[in-house]
């Protein structure tokens, strides 16, 4: 696990430790503090100059009580890097904060926005569902009113005929009379 440390030397024994100030996380972009930095007196880490930060890879066995060194190398081209990129820019701890709360106000507001047109969307299906309904309603009466009209039709022949044979039989009768 890669750590950022401060190399240190034990003022009466002269002794190399590293003090470990963060860790890096998972995420490779995502750093912890270590609230109380540990000090870790590894072996082979001799000839660092006191104050020296680090980055140093260790790994933690379980049958030793003190990480093993993997590697270890001067900080400074990160840390300046660091700077070049966030503190050079602008971007600082509070900018990035704000960003943060914008973006989820921003998620927030999608996401209101998403449940309305979902709920728009559901309205509208369901007065689709009405208007097809009514449609078939309409269609079904228009039959029946063609139906009547047809029926209408068919009495109004049928007395036009019977009116016919009415005018024909008293013409009939006139003749006989």
């Amino acid at each position: 696990m890669l750590h950022f440390a401060q190399v240190q030397k034990e003022a009466t024994t002269s002794e190399t430790q590293l003090r470990l100030l963060a860790r890096q996380e998972s995420d490779e972009n995502t750093w912890a503090l270590i609230e109380e930095a540990e000090v870790i007196s590894p072996a082979a880490i001799d000839g660092l100059s006191n104050g020296l930060l680090v980055l140093v890879e260790l790994s933690y066995k379980e049958d030793s009580p003190t990480p093993q060194v993997l590697s270890i190398k001067d900080a400074t081209d990160w840390v300046l890097n660091l700077v070049r990129t966030y503190l050079a820019s602008g971007i600082t701890v509070e900018f990035l904060q704000q960003e943060r709360v914008r973006v989820e106000e921003g998620l927030q507001t999608l996401t209101l926005e998403k449940l309305e047109i979902s709920r728009r969307l559901l309205e509208v299906e369901a007065r689709r569902e009405e208007i097809q309904e009514l449609e078939a309603k309409l269609q079904q009466q228009m039959e029946e009113i063609q139906q009547q009209k047809e029926d209408i039709q068919k009495l109004e022949d049928k007395l036009q005929q019977q009116m016919k044979d009415l005018d024909k039989g008293e013409e009939d009768e006139g003749k006989e009379g």
